[in-house]
C-alpha cells in the first residue's frame, strides 16, 4: 500500500506526459519525444536516478513509445493521401542505416553529452516555430538526390540519439524545401517509424541497464513509463489534430516554443553544470 501511496506522483506525472505529448503530436505534427524526453529526464532524477542515467533511460524509452503512436498516425495520413511515397522509399535507406549507428554512436557517450545535444536541438526547434510561424519556405525545391541522402541521414542519426521522432526534425526540414504541410507531417511520420524502430531494437539489444535505473527497466526501456504513455498519446494525439484546425496556429506554436525554450536551456544548464 505504501508502495502504490509513494508513486502515485510518478504516476500522475507520466499520465500528463503522454496527453501533452499526443496533443502536441497532433496540434503540430512534431513528435512526442520533445515532450516525453525532458519529461523523463527531469522526473527519473526527482526519484534517484542520476542525471546520465535519466537522460539515456529518457531518450530510449521515448524511442519505444514513438513506435505505436508513429504506426497509428501513418495510416491517419497515408489514407488522406499525405504520405510523399517516392520521398519515404528514396530516404528510408539512410533513416534506417544511420538509426541504426546513431543508437550505437549513443551507447558511447556520456548521458550529459546527450542532454546538452537534446538541448541545442530543442533550443533550434523552438526558434523555429517561433520566429519562422507560418513563415514562408526558404527553398523552392528539394536539393538533388546527393543533397537528399545527406539530409535523410541527418534526420535519422541526430533523432534517434536525442529520442525524439521523424516529425521535430523532417517537418520544418521538409516544409523549408517547400514541402506542403500536410504532407510534411505526414511523410515524417514515416521517418518517425524508420527512426525509432531499428533504434528502440539497437538500444534493447546492446543497452547495458543503469544500476540505479528504475523498477521495471528492461535493457534501456522503461516499461512502466512506456504502457502509462502509450495510449495516452494515441488518444489524444487525434484530439490535437481537432483542436489544430480550429485554433490560431500561429499563436499556439509561439507558445509552445516559449515553453520549450525553457525547458531546453534548463537542460543545457543542469548538463554544463554537471
Amino acid at each position: 500500500m505504501n508502495e502504490i501511496i509513494q508513486s502515485w506522483p510518478i504516476i500522475v506525472t507520466l499520465i500528463g506526459t503522454g496527453m501533452l505529448a499526443g496533443l502536441l503530436a497532433g496540434l503540430f505534427g512534431v513528435g512526442g519525444g520533445i515532450v516525453i524526453v525532458p519529461a523523463l529526464y527531469f522526473l527519473l532524477q526527482n526519484f534517484g536516478v542520476s542525471a546520465s542515467s535519466a537522460m539515456t533511460i529518457a531518450t530510449a524509452t521515448s524511442l519505444a513509445t514513438i513506435v505505436p503512436t508513429a504506426i497509428s498516425t501513418i495510416r491517419a495520413h497515408y489514407t488522406k493521401g499525405n504520405v510523399n511515397l517516392p520521398l519515404v522509399k528514396y530516404w528510408s535507406g539512410f533513416i534506417l542505416l544511420f538509426s541504426v549507428l546513431g543508437s550505437m554512436a549513443a551507447q558511447e557517450l556520456r548521458g550529459n553529452a546527450l542532454t546538452i545535444m537534446f538541448g541545442v536541438i530543442a533550443l533550434l526547434v523552438s526558434l523555429n516555430m517561433f520566429f519562422r510561424a507560418n513563415a514562408s519556405s526558404m527553398f523552392f525545391q528539394l536539393p538533388s538526390k546527393i543533397g537528399q541522402g545527406f539530409l535523410a541521414s541527418l534526420v535519422g542519426f541526430l533523432s534517434v540519439m536525442i529520442g525524439i521522432g521523424g516529425g521535430t526534425i523532417g517537418v520544418p526540414l521538409l516544409t523549408a524545401f517547400n514541402v506542403k504541410t500536410h504532407i510534411a507531417v505526414g511523410t515524417a511520420a514515416v521517418f518517425g517509424l524508420l527512426i525509432a524502430l531499428p533504434g528502440v531494437i539497437t538500444l534493447l539489444i546492446i543497452g547495458s541497464t543503469p544500476a540505479d535505473a528504475p523498477f521495471g527497466t528492461f535493457g534501456l526501456v522503461n516499461l512502466p513509463s512506456f504502457f502509462i504513455i502509450i495510449p495516452l498519446t494515441m488518444l489524444f494525439s487525434p484530439i490535437g489534430a481537432a483542436l489544430g484546425a480550429k485554433l490560431n496556429q500561429k499563436q499556439l506554436k509561439r507558445a509552445f516554443s516559449i515553453v520549450l525554450f525553457i525547458t531546453s536551456f534548463r537542460m543545457l544548464l543542469l548538463a554544463i553544470g554537471a
